[in-house]
């Protein structure tokens, strides 16, 4: 469709379209006026001529003074009797085609006496068709040229346009020192379009540097008293507490622990990635795995599930741990909060590993927005806002990774296939 072309060849197509039609309304017109002023002036003149046949040359019993290529007959004159194949002609001017002859007829009525000019028109024939000819390749050398003349204007034309492009895919935009895109061109369209980018790149800007400066704060405002909490936490327990109470200090020292991952992973997620020191890998699936079963494995238990990791093939990569542990810890919650009675059981792959539970499920049309924030299943468990795997997702896009779910009533598996280290 003429809609999904590049702008360039639209305006060429657009360009070549409204030539076409004015040459050809352009070259109509030049053939209908020629037939029309060859019909009206050949009739006058054949009416010229009839009338001489008739006042001067029949009164007085003389031939008719007409040239070779013109003849007359007459309903009056039997030695002139008119042919079959002009007995019913209307009257005035007539144009007749006969195979390759053609002839110019003029009809007259006269006193009850029909009275007819025959014409041979071979020699306008050739002059018209050489006119229909010359207009033809007038047409034709319009239309190339249009192209030739339209294909130049077209790229002049995007030239601001895709100059404009390649620098903002090309230059490091979101740069502070970036100079702007719009002084480099005229006020006109395409300067209000790089104005317009400067504008929301300066917005852009301010809300990344806001978020860099926020992610700041928290890395530095949040570890101090999330520090203060595993402290004291570690205190107590060494308290003579009641079992209640060891209970409830053990819990806060694990929301404590998670929120100090949770501030970290948030750190990293905010980070570019570019810094590559941020994302590399330093722990294996196996040592992450057997970390999170120790976490998970004792909360299933007490909710009277049976947890099991299994090692299904060996994995060699290094795996940024903060992601993969994020990652994984999400995934296991989920299936703790979900699953009520059987198992749960992590099983690792060869640079993957799954998660799968005899939950009640997920239906099918959830499955896409199961992974968008704040939304939760029908059956929604735990305190949660419904953002851990919108996070899963998050995480496996700026990795590489990829994940993946398959569901049925009484299973639920969650696939996350890695990059091997990268």
């Amino acid at each position: 469709m003429l809609s999904k072309q590049p702008f360039e060849r639209r305006i060429l197509i657009a360009f070549i379209l409204m030539t076409t039609v004015v040459s050809g309304l352009f070259s109509l017109s030049i053939v209908a006026v020629v037939h029309f002023i060859e019909e009206h002036l050949v009739s006058m003149q054949m009416e010229r001529e009839l009338s001489g046949v008739l006042s001067q040359d029949m009164k007085t019993g003389s031939a008719p003074r007409l040239d070779s290529s013109t003849r007359f007959f007459s309903s009056q004159f039997p030695e002139y009797a008119i042919p079959d194949v002009y007995q019913h002609l209307p009257e005035g001017f007539n144009e007749i085609v006969n195979g390759e002859d053609a002839f110019y007829v003029y009809v007259e009525e006269s006193n009850g006496h029909t009275h007819v000019l025959e014409q041979e028109q071979d020699e306008f024939e050739a002059r018209e068709n050489a006119l229909f000819n010359v207009v033809l390749a007038g047409f034709l050398l319009t239309v190339v040229a249009a192209w030739g003349l339209g294909l130049i204007t077209a790229r002049k034309i995007m030239a601001p346009v895709s100059r404009l492009a390649q620098q903002v895919r090309h230059r490091d935009q979101l740069h502070p020192l970036a100079p702007p895109l719009a002084p480099d061109y005229p006020d006109d369209e395409v300067g209000q379009l790089a104005a317009a980018f400067d504008s929301t790149l300066g917005q852009v800007r301010q809300s990344l540097e806001r978020e860099r400066l926020f992610t700041s704060d928290v890395s530095h405002e949040l570890r101090t008293p999330l520090m203060v909490i595993a402290t004291s936490c570690e205190l107590l327990g060494e308290a003579p507490l009641s079992p209640r109470e060891k209970e409830q200090v053990a819990r806060i020292a694990r929301a404590s622990e998670e929120m100090r991952e949770l501030v970290q992973t948030f750190l990293q997620l905010a980070r570019d990635k570019s810094n590559e020191a941020a994302f590399s890998g330093d722990r294996s699936l196996a040592a992450i795995a057997h970390e999170q079963a120790g976490r998970w494995g004792v909360l299933m238990k007490e909710k009277g599930l049976d947890f099991q990791l299994i090692e299904d093939g060996q994995d060699t990569g290094q795996y940024n741990a903060t992601f993969l542990a994020t990652v994984m810890g999400n995934l296991l919650r989920n299936a703790l909060h979900y699953t009520e009675h059987g198992e749960v059981r992590l099983i690792l792959e060869s640079g993957a590993f799954r998660i799968e539970d005899s939950g009640a499920g997920i239906p099918a049309e959830q499955h896409e927005r199961i992974f968008q924030p704040f939304v939760r299943g029908t059956q929604a468990r735990g305190e949660g806002l419904g953002l851990g795997l919108s996070l899963v997702k998050r995480i496996c896009a700026k990795q590489g990774w990829q994940v993946s779910l398959e569901s049925e009533p009484g299973h639920t598996c969650f696939r996350v296939t890695l990059n091997n280290g990268a």
